[in-house]
């Protein structure tokens, strides 16, 4: 196998990858959020989980975009890594997943000043990965050479109804919480604070 066919099934697949482990992050920062958790885990294992596949996920983009960029096939610079709609080579679907990349960064690069920046200011830019996820697949699809094969296309369809799913999750419980009553929403947030202090 040659060089460019290593890069080209590498890019491919890494892609893949990262569509897969980026919608379980969507999925698990939803139940991070309404401090849920999973059968087995304790809730701050929820967090752990969202984080760490976080990471791993930000390792499988860096190794897409470094293939794609070495692959001589196609002529894809860093500057359209960064910029988005800047390549020759087609702008809108490279455009997009730049766009994706550059919400993650400053999604990833607030997480890891979020002490110093503060938890609202790292909030307001966390909800930026909402907005990178759907970029994210929309680049994979329209770019993507498998995004017309059967497995291609259940494994979006999964990774959409997946986040369908959590976000119609977090829908309905904050429509359940704009519902209750001041004493309710005391309570809870003093079980919550219990909760931290214990964990």
């Amino acid at each position: 196998m040659t060089d460019d066919a290593i890069l080209w099934y590498a890019n491919r697949a890494t892609g893949a990858v990262t569509l897969i482990l980026f919608t379980i992050v969507v999925a698990l920062g939803t139940a991070v959020r309404l401090r849920g958790r999973l059968p087995g885990l304790p809730r701050f294992g929820t967090v752990s989980l969202h984080r760490t596949l976080s990471l791993t996920a930000t390792v499988f983009l860096a190794l897409h975009i470094t293939a794609a960029v070495v692959d001589g096939y196609v002529d894809i610079t860093v500057l359209d890594v960064l910029v988005p709609f800047a390549s020759d080579y087609q702008p809108l679907w490279l455009g997009l997943g730049t766009v994706a990349l550059d919400l993650l960064l400053a999604v990833l690069v607030t997480s890891l000043t979020r002490a110093r920046i503060g938890p609202r200011t790292w909030r307001a830019v966390h909800w930026l990965a909402y907005a990178s996820w759907p970029a994210a697949l929309f680049h994979g699809l329209g770019i993507g050479t498998d995004s017309g094969t059967d497995w291609m296309l259940w494994l979006t369809v999964s990774c959409v109804a997946a986040v369908l799913v959590a976000l119609g999750i977090r829908l309905a419980h904050t429509a359940r919480e704009s519902r209750r009553t001041p004493a309710e929403l005391l309570r809870s947030a003093e079980s919550r604070t219990a909760e931290r202090a214990h964990s």
